[in-house]
């Protein structure tokens, strides 16, 4: 492609619910192949322009437009669409005349005319969209045919799905899990194969909420490395992500949100820049404690399935986490940092070894079922899953209010509510803002550090939370560290994270440990053991 052809055109984008502007104004032109990148903080309306992009019914724009310039079919039976430097070719689906045709999109989606509001369609069909944090899976069917669903609903025929599956597999490096029960793979694989799903549509667009929010860093960078291929190949990308990195990476342009409008526009580095302006990394503290209230001795976890054989999620496992301790457990997608996770948590009892947690002056054998094995220890725990939920018909403060286990009084309640969530970040202007909005109406950040907040609510002695900052910006970042270092000063609280994230391990981890296909490889300093998995991982972690 000699020069870059405008491609999609928006023009005084906004949009309103309930009588709150969530985006104002938002106008910027992407050219066919380009990389765009849209960043903010979380709540401030990047998912919500992505859905406007898309064609999401409920995200009908209030004011502005959305066009589409595209080389469009002229058979009325077809109005087939492909990129625009697709003019004068024959169409691929019937063989008709091609021309450039400007489409005011939610125009022509709203169209009482079938033969009008068809080439709208066919640009929804051309358009993929990777929602952050959502694993649109067939989880009993392997992964291999998950991506074959993807591709007889874009049409391939049957013979080619075989081959171009174990492709769109190679690409994102999934190909090593590709007769794996889609249920039974890391939460960093699922996203994986969802990308690869998306690709198997063959978009001319592909809108990515947050591709690699979940990832570590090396797989991250492999998923990076594969937008990138797929940019070099004519494929327009658009990115959000809460790494202001991971745009930069992605794309060539960028804008920033912030409070429903558009701060700033320009080359991605440039965004990036203004966006973490005045944002400083805080002093790395770090406690060296020894009153172990977990400790783990040969512990493995095993699992045996008929397609896989033995799986040793866990293997020969040895770690003592002190009381007050705030650990760190580090590895790629599927090393078995989540299994370890459940372990502790009583959701999945050990094979073999011991794990036992300190209740009071006992020990409890995590191995043990009943009211005096692990039921003794589980009301002790909770736990934050990076798959999380919230009730979407009831508000915040409901929400908050039915984690409590124990009727107490109102005034109670409230004063629990009101100290859980400034816990997790919120001013108190923010907690009286959000109290009775319902979970609908909060970005995919705000309704996570809801899902966090109530795990306070039961002031639990061990607290697991299993990416916590899957989908937080690094200024909600700084606030989970601060709330979690606090919370832990207040309550003598043990904290044990599963994170992707390692500057996060970095600033909040007094120790961390690294594990790799199933073992544990290395405790220490926290940035001793981020600095070990950098050097010895690669993204599939073999």
């Amino acid at each position: 492609m000699a020069e870059k052809e405008d491609f999609l055109i928006l023009e005084n984008i906004g949009i309103i619910f309930k009588d709150v502007p969530v985006l104002e104004n938002i106008s910027f032109t992407v050219t066919e192949g380009e990389g765009f990148g849209i960043l903010g903080k979380s709540g401030c309306g990047k998912t919500v322009l992505m859905n406007i992009i898309r064609g999401i019914k409920e995200y009908k724009p209030t004011s502005g437009t959305v066009t589409y310039r595209v080389a469009a079919c002229q058979n009325p039976d077809c109005r087939w669409v492909e990129a625009p430097s697709h003019a004068g070719e024959k169409c691929v689906r019937c063989g008709g005349e091609t021309k450039v045709e400007l489409v005011d999109y939610w125009k022509t989606l709203a169209a009482d005319d079938y033969a009008e509001r068809r080439i709208a369609q066919n640009i929804y069909d051309r358009t993929a969209l990777m929602i952050q944090r959502t694993f649109a899976l067939f989880g009993e069917s392997p992964v291999m045919q998950n991506v074959q669903e993807a591709l007889r609903d874009a049409g391939v025929p049957k013979h080619l799905w075989m081959k171009n599956s174990m492709e769109l597999l190679r690409r994102v490096h999934l190909t090593h899990r590709a007769t794996h029960i889609a249920r039974d793979i890391s939460g960093g694989e699922k996203q994986r194969c969802v990308f690869a799903m998306c690709l198997a549509k063959q978009p001319f667009l592909f809108l990515a909420d947050e591709p690699s929010g979940t990832l570590d860093p090396i797989t991250a960078q492999a998923v990076h490395d594969c937008i990138n291929q797929e940019r070099a190949k004519g494929l327009t990308v658009l990115v959000t992500s809460h790494w202001p990195d991971a745009v930069v990476e992605t794309t060539d342009n960028a804008i920033l949100l912030e409070d429903a409008k558009q701060a700033a526009i320009g080359p991605s580095a440039t965004v990036r820049d203004s966006f973490m302006e005045g944002f400083e990394i805080p002093p790395i503290e770090r406690r060296e404690l020894d009153n172990p209230i977990i400790k783990m001795v040969n512990m493995r976890k095993y699992f045996y399935t008929f397609d896989r054989g033995l799986i040793k999620a866990v293997d020969d496992m040895n770690l003592d986490i002190h009381e007050g301790e705030i650990f760190g457990l580090v590895g790629v997608s599927g090393s078995g940092k989540t299994t370890a996770f459940k372990a502790i948590a009583g959701l999945v009892e050990p094979s073999r070894g011991l794990l036992q947690i300190r209740i009071g002056d006992d020990w409890v054998d995590m191995a043990s079922v009943g009211p005096d094995g692990r039921g003794r220890a589980t009301p002790f725990i909770n736990i934050l899953h990076q798959v999380y939920t919230v009730y979407p018909n009831l508000n915040v403060y409901d929400n908050m209010a039915s984690a409590l286990t124990i009727e107490l009084p109102a005034d109670i309640v409230a004063m629990k509510v009101y100290d859980s969530l400034k816990a997790v970040g919120y001013s108190e202007e923010e907690v009286d803002h959000i109290l009775y909005t319902y979970p609908n109406a909060l970005s995919e950040g705000e309704r996570h550090r809801l899902a966090f907040a109530r795990v306070l609510m039961t002031d639990p002695k061990i607290v697991l939370l299993d990416e916590p900052t899957g989908t937080a910006d690094p200024l909600t970042r700084l606030e989970m560290v601060k709330s979690i270092k606090s919370a832990r000063d207040a309550l003598g609280q043990t904290y044990i994270v599963v994170s992707h994230d390692i500057d996060f391990i970095e600033m909040v981890c007094d120790r961390a440990a690294l594990m790799r296909v199933g073992r544990l490889i290395e405790v220490g300093d926290p940035t001793e053991i981020v600095n070990i998995m950098k050097e010895v991982e690669t993204p599939l972690g073999e």
